[in-house]
């Protein structure tokens, strides 16, 4: 289902070419930017959004969530992350279609209202075709653009330290195999598929193998986390003999379409290997603050030449989908951490949060904000909705520093508006609150 796209909108500031452009029309055509120019020299179109007062940016794409987490919010505070993972695991098992659908589309819902226009989904795991099934149906009624990543393990071990919850599990042909269908059911949609790998000790070297084969004869994108903790080194030492990032390089698990999510404990080696393949990475602040993981080497990252995207990951372990805090507490981590207040500002942690991994997912690439032939997917923020964000000196500086899910007045994707004044269009709040009522049962 989709609605008429805007034709116009008028007289906005607007982030193009790395600057702020005051006064600009910004004019659409068949879900695409057709022209930036001053207000008024064109004509206007028939559906206009007036912009004058507002900024407009390219949305914001969430490398790395997990969708049906929405239902568990603040489940298992204060437990590292294995103990997390088991605590979730209960829960996942539990996971139908109707929960499914009911915990993506407010995942989505909310996602669209911080900003974000683009959410790479990262499912675990699942033997019922049907939840994944319902996922998808959930992403094409939000309207919200996806890369919808089908989860796979072919290594069974009920503790997740050598391998996957088996209740979960499915054989892995059966399940790359419904991978096809999922492709198949979302052709003409703004969801595109991949393929999710719960880490690297869950997938045997024939499995990887088979998922690499698999990946490459469709140009899809395989999502896998990777070095979050230790566990990840000291589990594949002990039963390989090498570190992970050695294990998955001698199994030609390392390529350009592989988004390694976290990659906390990655070290300088590990972080030239990944570069050498084309690696793209996923930085999880606050999540990873949650759960006391640590703190990713993203500098280190980006001096290595490595694409670096952000992501908020799910809601049992960060609690909210909202992109604008991550992109806040994600700069101010780093600052934190090298003692340095200059480090990661505006301009480098909006490309982060636009455009960081884009390639490596297969998405359209966006590095100069807002330009004429992009897709439009764009956000207007209103900075006047909050007191708080007033006054502005500078706009970047606003946006990383106080705006947030209050201050945008609009999301598009496609041109289509999906939510105009902290409402979705599509769905309605008290609809998806009452979806996510069965967690008080």
């Amino acid at each position: 289902m989709t609605t008429p796209g805007i034709d116009t909108i008028t007289d906005v500031t607007v982030f193009s070419e790395g600057r702020w452009q005051a006064g600009t029309d910004v004019h659409l055509a068949g879900g695409r930017i057709s022209a930036l120019v001053p207000a008024g020299e064109l004509p206007r179109g028939q559906r206009v959004l007036e912009g004058s007062g507002g900024h407009l940016v390219p949305g914001l794409v969430n490398t790395h969530t997990h969708l049906f987490q929405s239902g568990l919010r603040g489940i298992g505070e204060g437990l590292p992350l294995l103990a997390w993972l088991r605590a979730v695991g209960e829960e996942a098992a539990l996971l139908t279609p109707e929960r499914a659908y009911a915990t993506a589309a407010a995942a989505a819902a909310e996602a669209l209202r911080g900003g974000t226009t683009t959410l790479v989904e990262h499912m675990w795991p699942h033997p019922s075709p049907g939840v994944h099934d319902a996922v998808l149906r959930a992403l094409r009624d939000s309207g919200i653009r996806a890369v919808l990543c089908r989860g796979v393990a072919d290594r069974a071990d009920r503790s997740r330290r050598w391998g996957f919850d088996p209740r979960l599990m499915q054989p892995l042909r059966e399940a790359l195999a419904h991978t096809d269908e999922l492709i198949a059911a979302a052709r003409d949609s703004r969801v595109g598929v991949g393929v999710a790998v719960p880490n690297p000790r869950c997938l045997t070297p024939e499995g990887m193998a088979a998922v690499r084969a698999y990946a490459d004869e469709r140009g899809l994108p395989v999502s896998l986390h990777l070095l979050e903790t230790t566990t990840d080194d000291t589990m594949c030492r002990e039963h390989t003999g090498s570190g992970a990032v050695d294990y998955l390089e001698r199994a030609g698990f390392l390529w350009e379409r592989l988004l390694a999510v976290h990659c906390v404990e990655l070290d300088a080696a590990g972080r030239a290997a990944l570069a050498r393949h084309g690696v793209g990475i996923s930085y999880n602040p606050l999540s990873n603050m949650r759960l006391g993981s640590g703190i990713a080497p993203v500098p280190e990252m980006l001096a290595a030449g490595l694409r670096v995207g952000l992501g908020v990951d799910g809601a049992a372990s960060n609690d909210t989908q909202d992109m604008m805090e991550a992109l806040r507490i994600g700069a101010y981590l780093q600052r934190a951490a090298h003692r340095k207040a200059d480090l990661l500002g505006f301009p480098e942690m909006f490309s982060l949060a636009s455009n960081g991994a884009n390639h490596v997912l297969g998405l359209e690439e966006r590095p100069d904000g807002v330009r004429a032939g992009m897709q439009a997917d764009l956000v207007l923020h209103r900075f006047d909705r909050d007191y708080a964000c007033l006054p502005v000196r500078d706009p970047g500086a606003t946006l990383l520093t106080c705006a947030g899910s209050r201050t945008v007045a609009a999301v598009m994707v496609d041109g289509e508006v999906l939510v105009r004044d902290g409402e979705h269009v599509r769905l309605s709040s008290a609809e998806l609150a009452a979806g996510l009522s069965f967690t008080a049962a």
